[in-house]
């Protein structure tokens, strides 16, 4: 029976629960979750409107829906054709968090429509006991999945991964 433990880590490689498959029906589309609000509040706030950009600085909390985003600097591009924030791109102490899984680097950025994520400079994604590591992580938050590089020059992934911690169910 060990294809129940390989399943459930290669489970969570993927960054998608069981049953996750049977939740897609039905579910919006990304440019219907990228419209929705994103609430953020900073130490300072500066709005470009040329640019159609705003900065935030300074213990930067960006949330939209069950995502929430942490960083020193927060710069948010607008577009007009969508009407909707198109992109986010966060610097210094990147924190996402999303449904007891929590990925840090040291930059990320967030297409907004696409609901994907993609954090560099050395990210890390944990979920309970279990971690993976490498140079550039993309999160692709509709389809709750991860993809993980180890980066140019031979750089691998690293994983650890803790098969009792994904088996059991912490106690209620």
């Amino acid at each position: 029976m060990r294809i129940l433990p390989i399943f459930a880590a290669l489970l969570l490689c993927a960054g998608m629960p069981p049953g996750a498959a049977a939740q897609e029906a039905g579910r919006p589309s990304a440019r219907e979750l990228g419209s929705r609000p994103i609430d953020v509040t900073a130490d300072r706030v500066s709005a470009d409107s040329v640019r159609n950009s705003v900065t935030f600085e300074g213990n930067v909390v960006a949330r939209q829906a069950d995502v929430t985003l942490y960083a020193d600097r927060v710069q948010a591009d607008y577009s007009r054709e969508a009407e909707a924030i198109d992109r986010i791109e966060a610097q210094g102490n990147v924190r996402v968090v999303q449904e007891g899984r929590e990925a840090r680097s040291e930059r990320a950025t967030f297409h907004n429509l696409e609901q994907r994520i993609v954090l560099s400079g050395g990210a890390t994604l944990q979920q309970g006991q279990n971690t993976l590591q490498g140079e550039t992580l993309t999160i692709f938050l509709q389809e709750n999945r991860s993809v993980v590089t180890g980066g140019k020059e031979g750089g691998r992934v690293k994983a650890v991964i803790n098969p009792k911690g994904i088996l059991e169910t912490p106690p209620k």
